[in-house]
């Protein structure tokens, strides 16, 4: 049995992002991936939005890593050369109803330091956007695009060059704390295959599985996950739009189906949310219909055959439906009790965008 400083399981935004800060600092850093590609899930199947800020709880974690990741996305995409986009986005009310909503949005945006908000009239609207349809909104022009495989690939080559290795084709099916360090049983061995004193269960919508795997883990600390399910619709032609465009989110804290740009400026409209039990990322095409009665609300000119399926995605919730989006869930041995075990649930949007802050957070934990 080899014995290694840090093992990260998952190799998606969260893990690449958290191995490349630890291997950075000279620890010893190896990557389990039970797929044969990093990012294969959440991390790849998202809207690749560089996210401002403005939409989560004041003082939460999501608010927090959210604006200090945005700022480090940005920097790190410039130095990189990684492509992405500054093209900004409006959220917009397209009823009375729902100008309360979006003077919650800015109060709250204040609240987490984004001070950059605009408020735009209809005919301001119509000059930026002939064809988008409200009677206000708001302008966000921190908000952005990224090429999301581009980062991925970066995050990972930055680990190894300082070190890191990567597994793949590894699935994790045990892990056995010990005085010497945590044991970790992969398939299809029966007996350990290394040990570590760190690890970062990073493993996104198997977290909680991996969690459980943890031999003598307390249940009360794994939460219970359900899988939201987001279809996308891609439209063809041009594109009506030049920036991406968001509805007043609706009760429960749903932000509605709104169009997102690619670097290509297509645009693409999603996501939904549809609860499953397992993994399943088909799109089915008579969803398209549902999808233009909800876009024809700011854009009245949408036609329903220019929708296609595009992509789906899988987002990983510790609440049930209905209930408010919570936080992060990040999970230490100060919780948990077990030494040198953090455990990441729940991490879905803006995971992509915090994602530079989230791994210094997490590498400040395993220290």
């Amino acid at each position: 049995m080899n014995d290694v400083d840090c093992i990260v399981i998952g190799a998606g935004v969260i893990g690449l992002a958290a191995a490349r800060v630890m291997a950075a600092r000279e620890r010893e850093v190896v990557i389990l991936e039970r797929e044969r590609q990093f990012g294969l899930h959440t991390s790849s199947r998202n809207s690749e939005v560089i996210h401002a800020g403005i939409h989560y709880p004041a003082n939460s974690l999501k608010a927090k890593l959210c604006v200090a990741g945005r700022d480090l996305l940005y920097r790190y995409c410039a130095e990189r050369g990684i492509e992405h986009r500054r093209c900004g986005k409006y959220t917009v009310a397209t009823s009375t109803e729902q100008l309360q909503m979006l003077e919650k949005i800015e109060a709250n945006a204040r609240a987490n330091g984004v001070v950059d908000l605009q408020w735009l009239d209809a005919a301001q609207v119509m000059r930026a956007e002939p064809q988008l349809r409200c009677i206000r909104a708001l302008s966000s022009p921190m908000t952005g695009i990224i090429d999301s495989h581009a980062y991925l690939q970066s995050l990972l080559a930055d680990a190894q060059s300082s070190g890191a290795t990567i597994a793949y084709g590894t699935e994790v099916t045990a892990l056995r704390p010990t005085p010497a360090g945590i044991e970790i049983v992969v398939a299809p061995d029966a007996d350990p295959a290394v040990r570590a004193q760190f690890v970062l269960n990073s493993a996104g919508l198997q977290a909680h599985r991996v969690a459980a795997s943890v031999v003598g883990f307390p249940a009360q600390y794994i939460p219970n996950v359900r899988y939201a399910k987001g279809s996308y619709f891609s439209l063809s032609g041009a594109s009506p739009f030049s920036r991406l465009v968001y509805p007043a989110p609706a009760p429960g804290g749903h932000l509605g189906i709104h169009l997102t740009l690619d670097l290509a400026g297509h645009a693409r409209f999603g996501p939904d949310t549809e609860w499953v039990n397992s993994i399943d990322y088909r799109v089915d095409p008579k969803r398209a219909m549902v999808f233009a009665d909800l876009i024809r609300h700011y854009w009245p000119a949408v036609d329903a055959g220019r929708l296609s399926p595009a992509h789906a995605g899988i987002r990983p919730k510790v609440s049930d439906a209905g209930e408010a989006t919570p936080d992060f869930r990040i999970s230490g041995p100060e919780e948990h009790g077990v030494a040198g075990l953090v455990n990441l649930f729940g991490i879905e949007s803006p995971g992509l965008t915090a994602s530079l802050a989230l791994a210094e957070y997490v590498a400040a934990m395993m220290h």
